[in-house]
């Protein structure tokens, strides 16, 4: 790492000019190549997909997705003119590139009028996915719908089917996160040339994680909120990344080191750390492979390059950087400049040694705290949102409170049983009757529609209609009783098979699935990180001790996230009108996410204690030397988070702010109790036993040091020592 620091710093035109032609052929190259987002949110082997893989064999014109035209007129839509409005205005519609077909509300199996003849359904049909519907037929549908709208008329669109066709990510969260850096690491470093570096070394690296995401599009399936994502999490651990080896670049030339030696220094001790906080970030956002969704593989495959380049940025453009501005470091002062030595005067000095005057009440109240918190993830619930939990500013709610008042909740969330019928039974209906008949006969079930056959007669769908809305749980059980009693008890005996798809199908499934491997996803996350730092720390119970206390936090932000999202408490607070279950595949993003991060602090913590202690055989010390120097940055690199993460809350999209919830709420406790509080406190209670090893383990494992010192290093600690505490006694 120092051969790597002085290379960088000395060949610094040649540094900064190949990253800048980096990021202009790889933003280039995106828009010029990049391929389209895929929002597939399917588990293969599951009931719900072999549903949607019958359709598409043997019913292609009903394989797509579904949107649902609602129209309300004041004086009735039944009127004369009204109803020849809507009628000239549907048959539009159904001229629409993809358009299957469209159902006349006036003619219908299911009443579509509703019963005081003010609201009209109509159930569009198209041959595709909804992720897969071009925006252009979102635009023709806004265009011919717009014809409808007016005086006494209202027109809203719902359903699966438009959800994503010309979705935009509105910019909020981006601007507010980038600002929000920018203010704090000018309040963290008060010059305007320190601040910029963290930032330059973050764009830098997201402009081309970016970009290759954008082309991995061609050959992976990548969801359309996948570069957002990685925008923000590159954003927040780049400038974390990047604040933590300017500091200690600054810490060095305050010590009255040369530039280049300061910049060694810093890549040597900070960047190491660097590398091994990254390192545990790819770590827990790997697991998510092992969960068999595509769409969290685009997601995670997203976070792992935002993450990767930022490292290799850290590591070399930013050298590189320090090169250009040496001594300038300080320029542009924005006010009071503050000098990186003389850490044992500070409030987090005598904070620490208040932590360690009183450890057993540090821990037991700041693990009470996080323990409490977490209460709420007993009753956690997984399923899926639907357009009822949108924004009412939404099209999409507005559509779907409408189906609901005129014709109940269920409307909203039909459950599809898709029927394959053998050579041998073809022409006989005789099954499927009373397959039929025991679906309408089950308690829950609104209505039950006749079979609909497809062009050969071997493949037919049964539509059935809950009185309950999708996300209720009393659907969740009609839609169990179906699938495990109902329909194998009809169909027992005649061949036929059967398969259930829908909005609740799809949901219960993928919570089955999260569910099953969700304990192995840990499991495979934590051992891995525990034997990472089993290597860094050549320890065992500080490892533990950083396992255990994540998930501490981790829990506490599910229970936040639960108590908000699922039981409403605060919901007004982040704009959220309507609760409902944890979408399926949160828990574990959340976890992931928050594992890697949280584990970024306690490697950037533990490795300048652990430093200290090398240093001075001292454990105590050690802990509230290693806390002093980092606490602040640690800070300000915790708040650059939880306002880039708590800035999701300003889109209108539900699962973004349920991330932004519990990405900011959790980053804030780990600062806040876990890394000032618990940290140095179990740390004081185990004293020396921190650093023990077993000789057997000692000797195999091998030898790794995150802040390996070099003699100048050595140099700076000991100036700082002597300005802190006088000439050291004979």
């Amino acid at each position: 790492m120092e051969h790597l620091a002085r290379w960088c710093y000395r060949h610094r035109r040649f540094v900064a000019a190949g990253w800048a032609l980096l990021v202009v052929l790889a933003v280039t190259a995106a828009f010029q190549y990049g391929g389209e987002p895929i929002n597939d949110f399917t588990v293969p082997g599951t009931d719900s997909q072999m549903a949607v893989d019958l359709l598409r064999e043997r019913f292609p014109e009903r394989s797509g997705d579904t949107a649902n035209i609602v129209i309300r007129a004041e004086a009735g839509v039944g009127e004369a003119d009204v109803r020849a409005a809507v009628e000239s205005t549907l048959s539009d519609i159904g001229e629409v590139d993809h358009v299957r077909s469209v159902s006349d509300p006036f003619d219908a199996a299911l009443p579509a009028v509703s019963a005081d003849g003010t609201i009209a359904m109509a159930s569009v049909q198209l041959d595709v996915a909804g992720a897969d519907v071009p925006p252009a037929v979102a635009g023709d549908f806004d265009r011919i719908l717009d014809g409808l709208r007016g005086e006494g008329v209202d027109v809203e669109v719902g359903g699966e089917a438009l959800k994503y066709a010309g979705a935009q990510h509105v910019g909020r969260s981006e601007i507010v996160g980038f600002v929000a850096a920018v203010v704090v690491l000018l309040l963290t470093f008060a010059s305007v040339v320190a601040a910029g570096l963290p930032i330059l070394v973050a764009l830098s690296a997201l402009g081309v994680g970016v970009a290759l995401l954008t082309l991995s599009m061609n050959l992976l399936d990548i969801p359309d909120f996948a570069p957002q994502v990685a925008m923000m999490i590159g954003l927040g651990v780049g400038v974390d990344y990047a604040l933590l080896i300017v500091t200690r670049y600054r810490q060095g030339l305050h010590g009255g080191l040369l530039p280049e030696d300061a910049t060694a220094i810093a890549l040597t001790t900070s960047g190491r750390s660097v590398m091994f906080a990254g390192t545990t970030v790819v770590i827990s956002m790997s697991g998510m492979f092992l969960m068999g969704m595509p769409i969290l593989h685009g997601l995670a495959l997203g976070a792992i390059v935002a993450v990767v380049l930022t490292m290799l940025a850290s590591i070399t453009l930013l050298p590189a950087a320090l090169g250009f501005t040496g001594r300038a470091i300080d320029r542009l002062p924005v006010g009071r400049h503050r000098r990186e030595t003389g850490h044992r005067r500070t409030g987090w000095f005598r904070w620490s040694r208040l932590v360690q005057r009183h450890p057993w009440w540090a821990l037991a109240s700041g693990a009470t705290v996080l323990l409490v918190m977490s209460v709420p993830v007993l009753s956690m619930r997984l399923g899926s949102s639907d357009d009822g939990t949108e924004p009412r500013s939404t099209s999409a709610r507005r559509a779907y409170d409408l189906i609901a008042d005129g014709f109940g909740p269920g409307v909203n969330g039909p459950i599809a049983v898709v029927v394959a019928i053998p050579s041998e039974s073809l022409g006989d209906s005789t099954a499927l009757d009373g397959l039929v008949d025991a679906l309408a006969g089950t308690d829950g079930v609104l209505v039950a529609l006749p079979p609909e056959f497809n062009e050969t007669g071997d493949a037919a769908i049964v539509a059935v209609v809950p009185s309950t809305s999708p996300r209720s749980e009393a659907t969740d059980r009609l839609f169990r009783e179906l699938r495990d009693d109902v329909v194998p008890a009809a169909l027992a005996g005649t061949g036929i098979t059967a398969h259930l798809a829908g909005i609740t199908a799809s949901s219960i499934d993928v919570a089955e699935v999260v569910g099953g491997r969700l304990g192995i996803f840990i499991g495979c996350v934590l051992v891995l990180s525990f034997l990472l730092l089993v290597v860094v720390f050549r320890s065992i119970l500080v490892p533990l001790k950083a396992v255990l206390m994540n998930l501490l936090s981790i829990g506490a932000a599910y229970g936040l996230v639960i108590a908000v999202f699922q039981w409403g408490w605060g919901a007004d607070l982040v704009g959220i009108d309507r609760t409902g279950p944890i979408l399926s595949m949160v828990p574990m993003w959340l976890f992931a996410v928050l594992f890697g991060l949280s584990m970024d602090y306690e490697v950037f913590l533990v490795t300048r204690i652990q430093e200290e202690y090398l240093r001075t055989g001292d454990n105590g010390l050690a802990v509230a030397d290693g806390l002093a120097v980092t606490a602040r940055v640690i800070t300000a690199a915790a708040t650059i988070m939880v306002i880039v993460f708590g800035s999701f809350m300003l889109n209108d999209d539900r699962v973004l702010k349920l991330f932004g919830v519990g990405l900011a709420s959790a980053i804030l406790l780990d600062a806040i109790l876990v890394r000032t509080l618990l940290v140095p406190a179990a740390m004081e209670l185990l004293d020396r036993a921190n650093w023990w090893l077993p000789g057997w383990l000692d000797r195999i494992l091998p030898h790794v040091s995150v802040e390996k010192e070099s003699e100048l290093a050595r140099h700076v600690l000991e100036e700082e020592v002597v300005e802190a505490l006088g000439d050291p006694p004979a």
